[in-house]
C-alpha cells in the first residue's frame, strides 16, 4: 500500500499566514518562510500555499513569498489562489512552484487543466474542489467558499480527473476550521469516483481525525492547517500515532 501524506497549508493573505472558520473570520498564524521551514524540520510530506485572497482582488499569488518559501522547502510545494491562466501558472512555477492548484478558474475554464497538464505534466495540477451539503448533494463553491459554482463535487471530480488533473484537493467548507473532524462522507464519495489521489481538507482537531480520513474517507492524503500551525501538535507525533494504527505513512 503507498505511503499516505501529511500536508501542511500555509492560507496567505497580505503575506502573512492566516486562518479561520468555514472560510471567514481570519486571524493571523505567523510568517509563511518561518512556518514552511518549521515543517519541513518535522517531516511533513508536502507543502500547500494558498493566497486566499487573490481570486477575489483579481490579482496573482505573491511570486515573493512562493520563492521565500520554496527556500526553506526540500519537499514538494504547491502553490494556488490567482492562477487563472497559463501565463499565471508559469509564473508560480518560475516562483519555486512543484504544482499549481486551480479552483475558479478550472470551473470557468475546464480547458486549462488540460492545457497545464500537457505542458507539467498531470502530477503538477492539482484541482482545488471546495463543498459543502445541501441536503444529499455536496455542492461545489467558488470564489473563496462565496460563490456557489452549479457543480456537484463528485461529477465535477470526475470531469477534473478526465481533463487531466493529477490530484484533487477536496475542502470542506462545512468543516473548515471547525476541528470536529474531517467530512469522511464527502471525502469517500469522491474518492470511490475518481482513480486518482484525493486530498482531504477542513476539520483536523484530533490524531485520530486523521485516522479517520484516511481508512473511513479513503484518502490518498489529509491536510491541515490550524493544529501545526498553533502547535497543537506536531508532524512526528501525528505520523507516530498513525503508524501505530496501521497507516502507512514516511516517518
Amino acid at each position: 500500500m503507498l505511503s499516505k501524506r501529511i500536508i501542511a497549508c500555509l492560507d496567505v493573505r497580505d503575506g502573512q499566514v492566516v486562518k479561520g472558520v468555514n472560510f471567514e473570520g481570519l486571524r493571523a498564524a505567523g510568517d509563511p518562510a518561518e512556518l514552511a521551514r518549521r515543517y519541513n524540520a518535522e517531516g511533513v510530506d508536502e507543502l500547500v500555499i494558498l493566497d486566499i485572497t487573490a481570486t477575489l482582488e483579481r490579482r496573482r499569488a505573491l511570486a515573493d513569498t512562493i520563492r521565500s518559501v520554496a527556500r526553506e522547502l526540500f519537499i514538494p510545494l504547491a502553490v494556488g489562489g490567482g492562477i487563472r491562466t497559463e501565463g499565471d501558472a508559469a509564473a508560480a512555477v518560475d516562483a519555486g512552484a512543484d504544482k499549481v492548484s486551480l479552483n475558479t478558474a478550472a470551473l470557468s475554464n475546464p480547458s486549462l487543466i488540460t492545457t497545464l497538464a500537457e505542458r507539467y505534466g498531470s502530477q503538477a495540477v492539482l484541482v482545488a474542489i471546495d463543498a459543502k451539503w445541501e441536503g444529499d448533494r455536496a455542492a461545489v463553491y467558488v470564489r473563496s467558499g462565496s460563490t456557489p459554482g452549479n457543480r456537484d463535487a463528485v461529477e465535477w471530480a470526475k470531469e477534473a480527473e478526465d481533463r487531466g488533473a493529477g490530484e484533487i484537493l477536496l475542502t470542506s467548507i462545512d468543516r473548515d476550521g471547525t476541528k470536529i473532524g474531517f467530512d469522511c462522507r464527502l471525502t469517500a464519495a469522491v474518492s470511490s469516483a475518481v482513480s486518482i489521489p484525493v486530498i482531504a481538507s477542513g476539520g483536523a482537531g484530533t490524531l485520530d481525525h486523521f485516522v479517520d480520513v484516511f481508512n473511513g474517507g479513503r484518502a490518498d492524503a489529509a491536510l491541515a492547517a490550524s493544529i501545526f500551525h498553533y502547535a497543537e501538535t506536531s508532524v512526528k507525533n501525528l505520523k507516530t500515532h498513525l503508524r501505530a494504527a496501521g497507516i502507512p505513512v514516511r516517518l
